[in-house]
């Protein structure tokens, strides 16, 4: 049970890890992660947060998995609301907590961006580690990974890339331009993944939490659908 509640502690960590890097990736105004691309242009469009918007869009993502999957959707998978509710305050709490910062150069913005991209990886990474849960943005990955019985990869990769253009069209749509999107966008997209790679061979706590998953019953653990890059931006 300690072990269990480790590793549960640790994951949520990590999902709070996540929120604080997207928050930092976005105050850059350089534009935000992929997965955080439509609530946040969406946010500029209607009287809701970023936070409010990620949390709506991730129980659809959550309600999708349950209609695709269906009886293969295990009951344990509902705690990603949950996380959901965590993510998505969190969002919110760091953008509050980052109000002070607001780089006017693009050397200040680049490097907001870097380090956003550094925290995400490291969220991503020990989030993983301990194999406890799937989070949404992950979750509905896998499901239509199962459905259309393609890589989890490459779905993912139409995943962002769908998501990144609906943003982008939703942009036109409400200001006549791109509003929320921009370099930083792509750059969070080819990075965070080098990261979370860098992280998962040099960093040793991660071995460490990796290591309290393998203390539990295999029953006791939930399927890794992917390693490393492969789950870059999954919430």
């Amino acid at each position: 049970m300690k072990t269990r509640i480790s590793r549960f502690l640790w994951f949520v960590f990590g999902v709070v890890l996540n929120s604080f890097g997207i928050a930092f990736i976005t105050k850059a105004a350089l534009g935000t992660s992929p997965i955080s691309s439509l609530p946040y242009v969406l946010s500029f469009a209607f009287p809701l947060s970023l936070g409010a918007f990620s949390f709506i869009l991730n129980m659809v993502y959550i309600l999708a998995q349950i209609l695709l999957l269906r009886r293969a959707f295990k009951p344990v998978q509902l705690f990603q609301i949950v996380v959901n509710l965590v993510f998505s305050a969190g969002i919110d709490v760091s953008m509050s907590l980052l109000s002070w910062l607001q780089p006017a150069a693009m050397p200040g913005k680049l490097l907001s961006l870097l380090v956003g991209c550094a925290i995400l990886g490291l969220g991503i990474s020990i989030e993983v580690a301990p194999n406890v849960l799937m989070v949404p943005g992950e979750g509905i990955v896998k499901a239509l990974s199962t459905v259309t019985r393609k890589k989890f990869g490459t779905v993912k990769i139409a995943f962002d890339v769908t998501l990144i253009i609906t943003a982008g069209i939703l942009s036109f749509v409400f200001f006549g331009r791109l509003q929320g999107l921009g370099i930083g966008t792509v750059v969070s997209a080819l990075i965070v993944g080098k990261f979370v790679n860098i992280y998962n061979r040099y960093l040793p706590l991660l071995k460490y939490i990796a290591g309290l998953a393998e203390e539990e019953p295999e029953e006791e653990r939930v399927p890794r659908v992917a390693g490393g890059e492969s789950v870059v931006n999954g919430i």
